[in-house]
């Protein structure tokens, strides 16, 4: 039997990250499904962005990418999917999930949209602008509907 193929989740605190994760879980790695899948579910600690940040400013920024990795762990629970690897790593965004890509050899990255227009986007930078330009792999970005009124 061939190996799985990888798809790497990058995730942070945000709903459209989790609304991406939740996604890919309910069309990919369903219990009736046959997943052609291996996931692995990345965060990224921006602690590490400055040498200049206050002690206190980063151990609340772990603390919180510690509640993300659980919160993600918790929800590829609820959806059976055990066989996950989630993992953080201290660095801007972009080259995390870029660099998490190559590592684990991923087939598919797959991340969330906050839906920016073009303006927060330049001042912002976007990730998924900067993945889908520099990853190794195809890269799916998940954008969370709008509400209707």
């Amino acid at each position: 039997m061939a190996e799985k193929q990888v798809m790497v989740v990058g995730i942070d605190d945000s709903e459209h990250s989790f609304y991406a994760l939740e996604w890919t879980l309910d069309h990919f790695f369903t219990p009736e499904s046959k997943t052609l899948f291996k996931l692995v579910v990345m965060a990224s600690n921006a602690s590490k962005r400055s040498t200049d940040v206050l002690p206190l400013v980063e151990a609340d920024l772990k603390r919180i990418a510690e509640k993300v990795s659980e919160k993600a762990q918790d929800l590829c629970s609820s959806k059976s999917v055990e066989d996950v690897t989630v993992e953080t790593i201290e660095g801007d965004a972009r080259n995390v999930m870029c660099e998490a890509a190559e590592k684990y050899h991923a087939s598919v990255l797959v991340l969330g949209s906050h839906g920016y227009g073009a303006f927060k986007r330049a001042v912002l930078g976007s990730v998924s602008d900067y993945c889908s330009h520099h990853a190794h792999c195809s890269v799916m970005i998940v954008k969370k509907p709008k509400q209707k009124n």
